[in-house]
């Protein structure tokens, strides 16, 4: 089948999901099995072609920030599978030390600032990073991704409301699986196209297919540009899936798993592997090695957070309170 991207565009997708997919799967084991890792745990299953999408639609200064579900994000973004496993593993190495556990994963080198646990705080962080951006005159971008049962809380409107009133450089991306904790978005809100909800305040907006990488990266490409041309904020509404449940604790009753295998038939990671073989961009074969790459990755992860340190007990108090010469402080 003719494609628009490259080659070296569908095998970037494919690794960073395989990545992505390899990671969460470890992680679980570890956490059911194993007991290596404990508290909250999201996994981002099924929502690969997201984070695929955005990172070939943006730039490597461009921030992004996002909830709870953050591990696919950091990934992608640039934080290493060590830093995020050993997190997992509460271990002095880890993204945050071993201090924020699965919910609060940091890489500031990189442009990624969590990873926050309370629902929807991450909207308003967001258009405050974006704030920043211009304040200091760059053309940076952030990217804020929150879910469908954040887009109902109010710190949105008042977000909202600021963002488009100082034409903030930022891309809300509501990830929308459907279900928020476990309640269908047509339970929660009248307006179950949450797209919408950007009228009231003029915001561009669109919704888009979050099980395609190609469509992910035309509809942020074509947001991000707008804000790079000061031109303001668009809300975008990536429709998605995840396929394990809310938490890892989620029994899950809410929905059918003939529903689940259903959107699994459109997995993202297997209809990039198949435009990759049908344009001949590579073999099965090389796919393997690739697989078998992003295995050993894992692997290696999972051996360097058991071989990590605990964080050391005069830790406790430390990042607390903001270091004063934070590199994004302007004097």
């Amino acid at each position: 089948m003719a494609t628009k991207f490259s080659k070296e565009t569908y095998l970037y997708w494919y690794e960073l999901m395989q990545l992505i997919r390899q990671f969460e799967l470890m992680a679980e084991e570890k956490y059911k099995m194993d007991g290596k890792i404990r508290g909250f745990f999201h996994a981002y299953i099924g929502q690969e072609a997201i984070a695929a999408g955005c990172m070939t639609a943006t730039k490597p200064d461009d921030p992004f920030i996002t909830g709870y579900r953050d591990h696919g994000l950091a990934l992608s973004k640039g934080v290493s599978a060590d830093a995020c496993m050993a997190e997992l593993y509460g271990k002095a190495t880890g993204a945050a030390k071993g201090k924020g556990g699965s919910m609060h994963f940091f890489g500031v080198d990189v442009k990624f600032f969590g990873g926050h646990g309370i629902v929807g705080a991450q909207i308003g962080t967001g258009a405050g990073l974006a704030f920043a951006e211009k304040y200091k005159g760059t053309d940076n971008v952030c990217l804020t991704f929150f879910g469908d049962g954040a887009a109902r809380q109010g710190i949105l409107h008042e977000t909202f409301n600021l963002a488009m009133l100082w034409k903030l450089p930022v891309v809300f991306i509501c990830e929308n699986n459907n279900y928020a904790m476990g309640t269908s978005v047509e339970r929660t809100s009248n307006v179950v196209d949450i797209y919408k909800l950007a009228d009231s305040y003029e915001m561009p907006a669109d919704s888009i297919d979050g099980m395609s990488a190609e469509a992910v990266h035309e509809g942020v490409a074509r947001a991000v540009k707008r804000a790079r041309e000061g031109d303001g904020p668009t809300l975008l509404e990536i429709k998605t899936y995840r396929y394990k449940g809310h938490s890892i604790s989620d029994p899950q009753k809410y929905r059918t798993k003939e529903e689940v295998e259903e959107y699994k038939q459109r997995d993202p990671i297997q209809s990039v592997a198949s435009t990759i073989l049908s344009n001949k961009f590579a073999t099965q074969e090389e796919l393997d090695i690739i697989n078998k790459r992003v295995g050993e990755t894992v692997a290696g992860s999972v051996k360097f957070a058991e071989e990590s340190p605990w964080p050391d007990d005069n830790e406790l108090l430390k990042d607390i309170y903001l270091d004063p010469h934070y590199p994004f402080i302007v004097d």
